[in-house]
């Protein structure tokens, strides 16, 4: 949806991937690494899939969809391609050293060895060395393809940066969102829509506002927080309200996967066994069952930054959406279905303190990010949204 450039780019290089597989060692186009940047909701992540299955694609690299190839690697099934998304805060060096060794290994279809890593910017630095190795040195047959929301330092190194192809993706426009909602999932017009807008292009979370009540609920929610902010107390209500919202949505997200790890965990170790040894082997395993409860608290944490964030991300549109009204910008707001109330905001409210307002958003996510407390960092922004 509106990324023709780099889909270009990619349908040269895969076709390019396709002649080295068939012998033809001079073939450009295709390089070892590449780089998938753009912001949230640009489908960094898909594309990287598309790509490895277009470099899997039995027909000559043309990602044709229909091919055993395609399909087990857009399912995440395909036994060359793996897949590595932090499960917690970051990606550990133990970790990506185990995938470099795997990826080291000859393909065992004959094509391609593919390494995905999604949000590559949660590497930590251990884990960027040891991939920075493997990419300095690359195995043969072996493409690494990273995501990143950009190839600023922050979140990626420079030494990679420098060994990487970088693609840049955009934001789709809400217009491009409504239509795939409504062609590939049903979505009425309107509603898609209104979702495309809201989301701000973010097409997954689009297709969770569209279909999901509580989706709806709680971005209404946080959508109510500027008429809420009537004074000291009112804030820091406010900041709890966001605060226990994001801890309930990831407590929801996970609590039955967590159980059931738990339980498959224990079942391997021998709980319930009724045998010589078992209860002493239950004992034993007190440290796998504390290792599983870190990776999941872990986890659990980072699904409460993610669903924070996007909070965040939506009250940002809010003082956007009364700051184009300010000024009179030839754009569309955001929040449509609020637009009475931004807009009362911007007869109130001067444009340098609805920037002040939308500077404090950006400052919290900034303080979130380099971990600073969520509950002190949203407490402070909610301060400043009153002031002004």
């Amino acid at each position: 949806m509106g990324q023709d450039e780099p889909v270009g780019i990619l349908r040269r290089a895969a076709a390019a991937a396709a002649r080295v597989v068939g012998g033809d060692p001079g073939a450009g186009g295709m390089t070892h690494a590449w780089i998938f940047t753009g912001p949230p909701g640009s489908g960094r992540s898909e594309t990287a899939r598309a790509f490895a299955a277009a470099l899997e694609c039995e027909r000559d690299g043309t990602g044709c969809g229909e091919c055993h190839g395609c399909h087990t690697t857009m399912g995440k099934t395909h036994a060359d391609v793996r897949f590595v998304a932090p499960e917690g805060l970051s990606i550990s060096v133990h970790e990506m050293r185990a995938l470099v060794l795997r990826a080291a290994t000859a393909p065992s279809g004959g094509r391609w060895q593919v390494v995905v890593i999604e949000d590559a910017d949660r590497l930590t630095e251990a884990a960027g060395n040891a991939l920075l190795k493997a990419i300095e040195e690359p195995p043969p047959r072996t493409v690494f393809l990273l995501c990143t929301p950009s190839t600023h330092p922050d979140d990626i190194s420079v030494t990679i940066r420098s060994r990487c192809r970088v693609v840049a993706l955009r934001q789709a426009p809400a217009e491009a969102v409504a239509r795939a909602l409504t062609g590939r999932d049903g979505i009425e017009p309107e509603t898609a829509s209104w979702a495309a807008a809201a989301s701000q292009g973010n097409v997954a979370q689009a297709r969770l506002l569209a279909a999901d009540p509580t989706a709806r609920t709680r971005r209404e929610a946080v959508l109510s927080v500027p008429r809420r902010l009537t004074g000291v107390g009112a804030c820091f209500d406010a900041a709890a309200a966001l605060i226990e919202a994001a801890e309930a949505e990831a407590a929801t997200t996970f609590a039955e996967n967590d159980a059931s790890e738990r339980a498959a965990l224990e079942q391997a170790l021998g709980a319930g066994g009724t045998g010589r040894g078992a209860a002493g082997a239950m004992r034993g395993a007190a440290g796998q069952i504390k290792e599983l409860e870190k990776r999941q608290k872990s986890r659990t944490t980072r699904a409460q930054r993610d669903a924070l964030d996007r909070a965040l991300v939506d009250l940002a549109g809010f003082y956007r959406d009364t700051l184009v009204t300010t000024m009179g910008a030839p754009v569309a707001v955001v929040h449509q279905d609020v637009a009475d109330q931004s807009a009362a905001a911007a007869r109130k409210w001067t444009p340098e303190s609805t920037l002040r307002r939308l500077e404090a958003i950006v400052a919290c996510r900034q303080a979130i990010e380099q971990n600073v407390k969520p509950r002190i960092a949203v407490e402070a922004m909610m301060l400043s949204l009153w002031k002004g």
